[in-house]
C-alpha cells in the first residue's frame, strides 16, 4: 500500500512550495474515518483514497485537490458531514468533496430522461470546478484496477460506463495517459477474449519490434546530431484498446494494423518540428494522405503534434509523431498541465480556459435542449468529436465535428450569422446548406435578414450550439404561434355567444377560468388551447351559462358552423383559411397530397398550425368527433402555386419511352422533380414520377396526353396513405395526431 510520503514526495517534485499540512491533515482524517472498513478485494478501504490522491499527484494537481482526493469518499461512506469537512478543511475542499460525491451518485445506464438529467448534473459540476471531474477520473482509474473481486455483471457495468463516459472525458480534457489506462482497463473486462488475443499477439512480436524501433531511433538520433537540432527520439507504445478499436472500425486483421510501430521525436521549437518533418520525409518515403498538422490546427483538447506515416526500412509502415517538449506535456497531462507552480505563481489554470469552453458552451446549450434525446445526442457529439477543420474567408480555422454542415459553421462563427443563414459557398461554389464539410474547405455564408432557422436544419446539423439555437428559435416561434391560434379558437367560440373577446379577456370571470383550468396567465392558457392540451369547450363552460351553451350547441348539430367572414388569402400556399390570423402555419398532408380542385378540410393540430387534407383522407377519420378543431379552408383561385404529386405509369419496356413521356410533360408545362424507373416481368417498365402541377384540371389534362404516348399501358395519380388512423382515436390521442403531423409538410403563410 502507498504511504503518505509517496504522495508528498510526488507533489513536491512539481510544486516545491506546496502546503503539505493540508494533505497530512486530510490523510489522518480519512484514515480515522475509514478505520475498520474493508474493500471487497480484502484490502483496507483507506488504501483506495490514498491511491486516488497519488493519481492526482500524477496529474500534478494542487495540494487542495490532492487533499480532496483523500477525503472524496468520506461524505458517502463514513459518518462525516459537509459542515465538519468545511470547518476542518475550508469551503473549497468541502465543495470539491461534495461535488465528487454527487457525481458518484449519477447512474448513466438509466432511462433516457433520467440519463439526460444525470449528464446535466455532471456537466454542471465540471463547469463549476473542473477539478471535481479530475478527482472522479482518478477515482475511477483505481477502481478499474480492482474489479476482479466484483461480480461479472458489476464488472461489465463499471467497465461499460468507463469506456462510454469517463475515458472520452479524459480524452476531451487531453489527459493521454489516463485515457489509455481507462480504455485498456475497460477493454480487459468488456471483451476479455479479444483483449487476451491482442495482448498475446503484441507480446509475440515485442522483441522484434523493440529491435526495429531501436534501429529507427539510432538513425533519427544521428540525423538530429548531424543537423544540430536539439531533440530526443523514442519508441511510442501502441495501447491495446487503440489496436482493437482500429481493427473494429476498419474491419481489418491484427497483422494489418500498420501503426504498431511508432516513434516520437521531441524538440525545442515549432520551427524545428517542421525541420524534423522534412528530415523524416527525406529519409523515408511518406504515405500520401497520412500527414496531419495538429500544430497549425490543434485539436479541441489543445493537443498539438505533427503526424506522418512513412515506409521505413524493410518496407514496414512507421508512424512518426513530432512535437515540442511543452506540446508533449500538454498531450499527456491535458488540462492538468495548466496548473502552474512557479515562484510567485498561483495554482489556478489560465491556459486551460480554452479547454473548458466546450463544457461551458454545452452547459449553455442544454438550456435550449429540453428534449432528452436531443440533449444526449448533443452531449455525445461534444464528447466524441471527430474534427473537421475548415477556414473562414479571412483564413481563420474553425474546428467542427465530422459531418458538420455550413449551418454548423455559421453558428460557430456567430449566432446571428447562423440564424440568418441563407446560402453557403464552399471553395467559391454554391452548395446546399446540408452539404458535409471536409478538411480544408473555405466556407463563406450568405445571410438575409428575412431568413430564419428552419426545422429541417435539425435533421443535419451536428454541433450542440447549432441545435440548441435552432431549437430555441423554433420553440419560441411555436409558443407565439400556439398562443395566436389559441386566441383565434377562443375568440371564435366567444363570438358565437355574442360576447366581446376583448371584454371577456379583461373580465374577472376570465381570471377565474384561468385559475380553474390550472394556469397562471392568459398567455399560458391560450398556448394550451393552441397546442390542443386544453379544449376550448372546457374554457367556454366556465365563461358562459350552461343553459346558453346547451341551447347554442343543440341548434348547431354535430358540425359547428363558423361565423361567416371574408377569407384571408395566405401568400404562397394556394389555400385560404377563414377567421384566422395571417401568419397561421398551414401544413399540406403528404398522406393524400390534395391538389387545387380536390375537396379539402382543415384541422387544427396540436401546436403545428392547420393541417389540410383531402376531404376523403382516411387520416382524418379519427378526429371527426373533435369538431371544434376543424376549420373551413378553400383553394385560392386568385393566386395559385404549384404542388408536387406522384404519377405512376406502366409502359412497354422499350428504348426512348422515358424521353417521349418527358417531352409530353414538357409540352404540358410540367416540371419533373424526381423519377424512379424499374424494369418488371413480361417486358414491362414502371415509372414513378413526382411532378409539379397547378391544379386538378391541369393534372387530368396532362395524364390524358401521357396516355396517348405509344407504349403507355396505364397511368394514374398515386395517393399514399401511410397509415390509416383508426376511427376509435379519441381526443388528445397523441399517437394518432403525430401520424398526421409526420405526413404533413409545412408552409408558413405570411
Amino acid at each position: 500500500m502507498l504511504k503518505l510520503k509517496d504522495i508528498t514526495d510526488a507533489v513536491l517534485k512539481y510544486h516545491p512550495r506546496a502546503d503539505l499540512d493540508v494533505i497530512l491533515e486530510a490523510y489522518l482524517y480519512s484514515a480515522k474515518a475509514h478505520r475498520g472498513q474493508i474493500r471487497r478485494s480484502g484490502a483496507a478501504y483507506f488504501s483506495h483514497p490514498v491511491e486516488v490522491a497519488f493519481n492526482l499527484s500524477r496529474l500534478k494537481m494542487d495540494e487542495k485537490t490532492v487533499a480532496a482526493g483523500l477525503l472524496h469518499d468520506t461524505l458517502e461512506d463514513t459518518l462525516a458531514t459537509p459542515d465538519e469537512i468545511k470547518q476542518l478543511f475550508g469551503d473549497e475542499i468541502c465543495q470539491l468533496v461534495d461535488g465528487v460525491t454527487k457525481i458518484g451518485q449519477v447512474a448513466f445506464a438509466s432511462k433516457e430522461e433520467k440519463q439526460a438529467e444525470n449528464y446535466r448534473k455532471m456537466i454542471l459540476a465540471m463547469a463549476k470546478d473542473i477539478r471535481v471531474i479530475l478527482i472522479k477520473l482518478a477515482d475511477r482509474a483505481h477502481n478499474l484496477r480492482t474489479l476482479e473481486s466484483l461480480s461479472a455483471e458489476q464488472r461489465q457495468r463499471i467497465a461499460r460506463e468507463t469506456l462510454d463516459i469517463y475515458a472520452p472525458l479524459a480524452n476531451r480534457l487531453g489527459i493521454g495517459w489516463l485515457k489509455a489506462e481507462l480504455e485498456n482497463g475497460s477493454f480487459k473486462h468488456l471483451y476479455p477474449d479479444s483483449y487476451l488475443m491482442i495482448e498475446e499477439r503484441v507480446a509475440e512480436g515485442e522483441d522484434e519490434r523493440k529491435k526495429y524501433v531501436a534501429s529507427l531511433c539510432e538513425v533519427v538520433g544521428q540525423e538530429l546530431e548531424a543537423a544540430n537540432i536539439p531533440g530526443s527520439v523514442a519508441g511510442r507504445p501502441k495501447h491495446l484498446f487503440s489496436i482493437y478499436d482500429k481493427m473494429r472500425e476498419q474491419n481489418i486483421a491484427f497483422d494489418d494494423v500498420y501503426d504498431l510501430i511508432g516513434v516520437r521525436i521531441l524538440t525545442d521549437s515549432v520551427k524545428n518540428c517542421y525541420a524534423l518533418l522534412g528530415m523524416i520525409h527525406s529519409l523515408w518515403k511518406p504515405i500520401p494522405g497520412k500527414f496531419k498538422d495538429y500544430i497549425a490546427m490543434p485539436k479541441p483538447n489543445l493537443y498539438q503534434s505533427l503526424h506522418t506515416t512513412v515506409i521505413g526500412p524493410e518496407g514496414k509502415r512507421v508512424e512518426v509523431q513530432i512535437r515540442t517538449e511543452e506540446m508533449h506535456r500538454v498531450a499527456e497531462e491535458g488540462i492538468a498541465a495548466h496548473w502552474q507552480y512557479k515562484e510567485g505563481g498561483s495554482g489556478q489554470p489560465k491556459q486551460g480556459e480554452k479547454q473548458l469552453l466546450w463544457v461551458r458552451h454545452l452547459l449553455e446549450s442544454q438550456k435550449d435542449l429540453t428534449n432528452p434525446t436531443e440533449f444526449l445526442n448533443a452531449f455525445k457529439v461534444d464528447l466524441f468529436p471527430h474534427e473537421v477543420y475548415v477556414f473562414t474567408p479571412q483564413g481563420h480555422v474553425i474546428a467542427l465535428p465530422k459531418g458538420a454542415s455550413p449551418v454548423d459553421f455559421a453558428y460557430e462563427v456567430h449566432t446571428d450569422i447562423g440564424s440568418h443563414c441563407f446560402a453557403a459557398k464552399v471553395n467559391g461554389k454554391i452548395v446546399p446548406l446540408r452539404y458535409r464539410l471536409r478538411n480544408g474547405d473555405r466556407v463563406e455564408i450568405v445571410t438575409s435578414k428575412q431568413k430564419t432557422p428552419s426545422r429541417d436544419w435539425l435533421s443535419f446539423v451536428k454541433t450542440s450550439k447549432a441545435r440548441s439555437k435552432i431549437s430555441a428559435f423554433l420553440n419560441s416561434e411555436e409558443k407565439a404561434r400556439s398562443q395566436r391560434l389559441g386566441q383565434d379558437l377562443l375568440e371564435r367560440e366567444l363570438e358565437k355567444f355574442d360576447l366581446s373577446p376583448h371584454a371577456v379577456m379583461k373580465s374577472p370571470a376570465m381570471e377565474e377560468a384561468i385559475k380553474a383550468c390550472g394556469f397562471n396567465s392568459p398567455d399560458s392558457l391560450l398556448r394550451a388551447l393552441g397546442l390542443g392540451k386544453l379544449s376550448v369547450h372546457h374554457v367556454i363552460d366556465k365563461l358562459v351559462p350552461k343553459e346558453k351553451i346547451d341551447e347554442k350547441r343543440s341548434g348547431e348539430g354535430s358540425r359547428i358552423k363558423l361565423k361567416e367572414s371574408e377569407p384571408k388569402r395566405r401568400e404562397g400556399s394556394g389555400i385560404r383559411v377563414k377567421c384566422f390570423n395571417d401568419d397561421i402555419l398551414i401544413r399540406v398532408g403528404k398522406c393524400c397530397n390534395p391538389l387545387p380542385g380536390d375537396r379539402i378540410v382543415g384541422y387544427i393540430t396540436r401546436g403545428r398550425g392547420v393541417s389540410v387534407h383531402h376531404a376523403d383522407c382516411p387520416s382524418m377519420k379519427g378526429f371527426l368527433n373533435e369538431t371544434e378543431r376543424f376549420v373551413d379552408v378553400e383553394w385560392d383561385t386568385v393566386k395559385m402555386t404549384s404542388h408536387v404529386t406522384r404519377v405512376h405509369i406502366v409502359t412497354e419496356d422499350r428504348p426512348g419511352l422515358l424521353a417521349s413521356i418527358s417531352g409530353v410533360l414538357a409540352d404540358c408545362n410540367i416540371n419533373i422533380t424526381r423519377a424512379n424507373v424499374q424494369q418488371g416481368p413480361y417486358k414491362r417498365a414502371y415509372f414513378d414520377l413526382f411532378i409539379e402541377i397547378n391544379d386538378l384540371d391541369h393534372l387530368n389534362r396532362t395524364l390524358a396526353e401521357v396516355k396517348k404516348v405509344k407504349g403507355v399501358i396505364h397511368v394514374e395519380r398515386v395517393t399514399e396513405f401511410r397509415k390509416k388512423i383508426s376511427g376509435k382515436t379519441q381526443q388528445g390521442n397523441l399517437e394518432g395526431e403525430s401520424n398526421v403531423r409526420e405526413q404533413d409538410r409545412g408552409i408558413l403563410i405570411n
